[in-house]
C-alpha cells in the first residue's frame, strides 16, 4: 500500500505516492471526457453514458480509484465503454502502481484512439516498460517528446538518448534480499533510527473497515520498529511510537541523531477539517519529541502545511539544519516535487524551496533521503528509468546552492519494472533498505534489505609532480588552480616538498585545466582529460624558469635553446636556417650589454686536420662577423677554430658515418667569458 500524497508519492496507507494536482487531472479529465463524447456520439464509438459511468466519475474525481475500477470494469462488461473511460480505468490502475493491469487498458485505448494528450503517452511508455515491451515503450517516449513541447521529461529523454545503457553501467551494484519483516498487506517506508529501523506497515489496521483507503483499497498504516541485525536483516516487529500511531494514517518518519524528535506524516483527518475543498483526505507533516519519561509527546503539524496541498516524505539533511519533503503545493513542477526548508536555532522554518527543474520534472518526484555523504536519493517516474518509480541519486553541491550533480538512475537489482522507492543507506557500512512492489513479493509493498558493493560514482583524482623544465629539479610550493571546461575555478592547491599534487573528486570523462605557477617561473596552463574509470588521471607539468641564470663558461647555446649553428660541406657561410639561430642570440647580447662571448666552430672529421683547422677558424669568424654586421661590438666577441679536435660522436678518420651523423661535428658553440 503505497503512502499517496494526493495521487501518487506513495503515501497514505492506500497509495504512498504524492501525486501532485491531481485536483487539476481531475478537472482536465473531466474536460476530456466532454469532448470525447461529442465525438464519441458522432463515429456510435460507445453507447449512452450510464448511471453506473457516472458514480464511477464520481469516485474517480474523489480518488476513490478502487471503486471507480470496479464500476468502470463492470460496466465494460456488459458492453459499455468510451475513450474517456478506457483512460480513467487505466490511470486508475497507474495512480495505485498497478502497472500491468494499467497497460491492458492503455493498449485498448491507444488501439482504438491514438491521438491521446501528451501524458497518456508518458504514462502508456511506463506500463510498456513494466511488461518489457521496450521497443513499444522507446516509441511511446519518442510521441511524447514529439507532443510535449516544453515537457522537461521530454529534454531529459532528448539529452539522454541512450539512458538504458547508462542504466545498464550502473546495474549490478547492489546485493538484495527481503528484509525479513513483510506482511502480506503493504510494509515500505524504513527511517534509522539508532540500532532500529521505524518503517510503515497495514498489518495490524486491517481489523477497522472504516480504515480501508479508498484510493488504493487497502488500510491506513502505522508505524513499526524492528532491531537491525548485524547482517542487515530485521528482527522482532513492534508497534512504535504511542501517541505518534492514531487510528488513520501515518508513515515515512525522519529522526534526529540523538533519538529525541522525530517527522512523520500523517493525514489531517483528526483535525476539525480532514479534507480539502474537494472532500480529498490530505496528508501533512507533523513533529514530535521526547519527554522525560521518554514518551513521544509535543505533536505539532509544521506551519508550511495547509489544507488546500500536500506534503509528506520528510527528510533531514546529514547537518539536521535542512528539512526536505514531498509536495505539489503551488510552484511544483509536476505532480509532485522535491522541496527543502531551513530548520533554524529557535526552532523556526525559513521559507520553502523548491529544487529546481534539475531534479523535477513534471512526473513524480516523491521519498527523499540524504546520505551522510551529501547524496540525495529520490524515487521518480519523470526521469529516464526501467517503469514506474525508479530511485535515482545525485550529490548536493556543498555551498548549499540548487547546483546539483548529475541526476543518475542507481541501476537494475535496485530498481525493477514496478515501483522502487524510499531507499536508504548508511555510508559507512554501506547496507540500507529499499521499498518496492516488484514481483515475488509477499504483500503488496515490501521491504528489502541491501549491502552496495560499488559505488556509483567515478571517483577521480587528478595528480602529478611539478618540475623544472631544463633542470628536471622539482618545484615545491608552486601555485595549481584547477578550472572547469568553461574556466570557472574548482579548486586551488599547492605542490608539497617532493613536488607533488593532487586534486580530489573530479569527474570522470570531463576536461579541466590546470594552471601551475611560481615566482621566476612562467605561467602554466595545462589541459587534461579526466579518464572514464574510478582511479586516478597522472598530469605532471614542467615550468619554464622566466630568466636564464648564467655564469662564465656556460654555453648560450644550451641556455637559451639555441639550435646548433650548422654549416655545409666545405662551406663557412652563414645559411638561412642559422641565421634565425643567430638573431636569437643577436638578441640576448643585446638585452645584455656587458656579456662576451667565445665563438668556437666545429668540423667533421672528413678532410685533412690541416684544412679542417682552416675551415673551422672561417666558420667561427664568418658567425663573428655576422653579429658585428648586426650591431655587437667587436671588442665583445672572440672567436676560434677547434677543427675536428673535439667530435661529439664515434665519427673519426676512416669510420663509416652517415651524412647526418657527420652533420653533428659541423657546429657552433657560444661560451661567455664575461658577464
Amino acid at each position: 500500500m503505497k503512502s499517496t500524497i494526493i495521487s501518487s508519492v506513495r503515501l497514505s496507507g492506500s497509495g504512498h505516492e504524492l501525486r501532485k494536482n491531481n485536483f487539476k487531472i481531475v478537472s482536465k479529465n473531466k474536460i476530456t471526457y466532454l469532448v470525447l463524447l461529442a465525438i464519441t456520439c458522432v463515429n456510435s464509438y460507445s453507447q449512452v453514458t450510464s448511471k453506473q459511468e457516472v458514480k464511477g466519475n464520481k469516485e474517480y474525481a474523489k480518488y476513490s480509484y478502487t471503486d471507480a475500477i470496479k464500476t468502470y470494469e463492470r460496466i465494460y462488461e456488459k458492453g459499455y465503454k468510451s475513450p474517456d473511460m478506457l483512460l480513467k480505468i487505466g490511470n486508475a490502475y497507474y495512480f495505485n502502481a498497478e502497472l500491468e493491469k494499467a497497460n491492458k487498458w492503455y493498449a485498448e485505448l491507444y488501439a482504438t484512439s491514438p491521438e491521446q494528450e501528451p501524458e497518456f503517452y508518458y504514462r502508456f511508455a511506463q506500463t510498456l516498460k513494466t511488461v518489457k515491451e521496450n521497443d513499444k515503450a522507446e516509441a511511446m517516449l519518442a510521441k511524447f517528446s514529439e507532443k510535449s513541447g516544453n515537457d522537461n521529461r521530454a529534454k531529459l529523454l532528448s539529452k539522454n538518448s541512450d539512458y538504458l545503457a547508462e542504466i545498464k553501467k550502473n546495474s549490478g551494484r547492489y546485493k538484495i534480499e527481503n528484509a525479513g519483516v513483510n506482511s502480506k498487506y503493504s510494509d515500505y517506508g524504513t527511517a534509522f533510527m539508532g540500532t532500529k529501523v521505524v518503517f510503515c506497515s497495514a498489518r495490524d489496521t486491517g481489523n477497522f473497515s472504516k480504515r480501508i483507503h479508498t484510493w488504493t483499497g487497502q488500510f491506513f498504516t502505522n508505524l513499526y520498529d524492528s532491531p537491525i541485525a548485524e547482517d542487515g536483516s530485521l528482527g522482532a516487529v513492534g508497534k512504535f511510537g504511542g501517541k505518534i500511531n492514531s487510528k488513520f494514517h501515518e508513515d515515512t518518519p525522519a529522526f534526529t541523531k540523538d533519538g529525541k524528535t522525530v517527522y512523520f506524516t500523517r493525514n489531517n483527518y483528526l483535525d476539525d477539517r480532514g479534507f480539502d475543498a474537494s472532500k480529498v483526505t490530505l496528508l501533512k507533516i507533523y513533529k514530535a519529541t521526547v519527554d522525560k519519561e521518554g514518551q513521544w509527546n509535543n505533536i505539532t503539524a509544521l506551519p508550511f502545511n495547509s489544507d488546500s496541498y500536500q506534503t509528506a516524505h520528510p527528510a533531514l539533511s546529514p547537518d539536521e539544519k535542512t528539512l526536505y519533503f514531498v509536495s505539489d503545493m503551488p510552484g511544483t513542477h509536476g505532480q509532485s516535487d522535491i522541496f527543502r526548508v531551513k530548520l533554524n536555532d529557535d526552532g523556526s522554518f525559513g521559507n520553502t524551496e523548491n529544487l529546481g527543474d534539475d531534479i523535477n520534472t513534471p512526473g513524480r518526484e516523491t521519498f527523499p533521503f540524504i546520505s551522510d555523504d551529501n547524496e540525495l536519493y529520490f524515487a521518480s517516474d519523470g526521469h529516464p528509468g526501467i517503469g514506474g518509480l525508479d530511485i535515482f541519486i545525485t550529490r548536493i553541491s556543498k555551498d548549499g546552492s540548487l547546483n546539483f550533480k548529475e541526476v543518475l538512475n542507481i541501476g537494475e537489482e535496485a530498481n525493477s519494472t514496478k515501483d522502487d522507492f524510499a531507499f536508504i543507506i548508511n555510508v559507512k557500512t554501506k547496507k540500507g533498505f529499499l521499498s518496492s512492489n516488484r514481483d515475488g513479493g509477499q504483500g503488496s509493498d515490501d521491504i528489502y534489505k541491501f549491502v552496495e558493493t560499488k559505488p556509483i560514482w567515478c571517483e577521480q583524482i587528478l595528480h602529478g609532480i611539478v618540475t623544472d623544465e631544463d633542470t628536471k629539479a622539482i618545484l615545491p610550493n608552486t601555485k595549481l588552480q584547477l578550472f572547469d571546461n568553461n574556466f570557472n575555478k574548482i579548486k586551488e592547491t599547492t605542490s608539497d616538498a617532493a613536488g607533488k599534487y593532487e586534486f580530489t573528486e573530479v569527474e570522470c570523462g570531463k576536461k579541466y585545466y590546470v594552471r601551475a605557477s611560481l615566482e621566476e617561473y612562467t605561467t602554466k596552463e595545462v589541459s587534461v582529460i579526466i579518464k572514464k574509470e574510478t582511479g586516478k588521471t597522472e598530469l605532471n607539468i614542467e615550468l619554464k624558469a622566466e630568466g636564464c641564470k648564467v655564469k662564465i663558461g656556460d654555453d648560450l647555446a644550451n641556455c637559451f635553446k639555441i639550435n646548433i649553428i650548422y654549416f655545409d660541406l666545405d662551406k663557412w657561410n652563414i645559411r638561412p636556417d642559422a641565421a634565425i639561430d643567430l638573431a636569437k642570440l643577436l638578441d640576448v647580447l643585446e638585452q645584455n650589454p656587458s656579456m662576451k662571448i667565445n665563438i668556437r666552430s666545429h668540423t667533421d672529421s672528413r678532410a685533412s686536420d690541416k684544412y679542417n683547422d682552416v675551415l673551422s677558424k672561417n666558420r667561427a669568424k664568418s658567425t663573428k662577423d655576422w653579429l658585428i654586421k648586426n650591431g655587437i661590438s667587436a671588442d665583445r666577441l672572440t672567436s676560434e677554430g677547434l677543427g675536428e679536435k673535439e667530435l661529439v660522436n664515434k665519427c673519426a678518420d676512416d669510420v663509416q658515418c652517415t651524412e647526418a651523423e657527420h652533420q653533428l661535428n659541423r657546429r657552433s658553440e657560444f661560451i661567455i667569458t664575461a658577464l
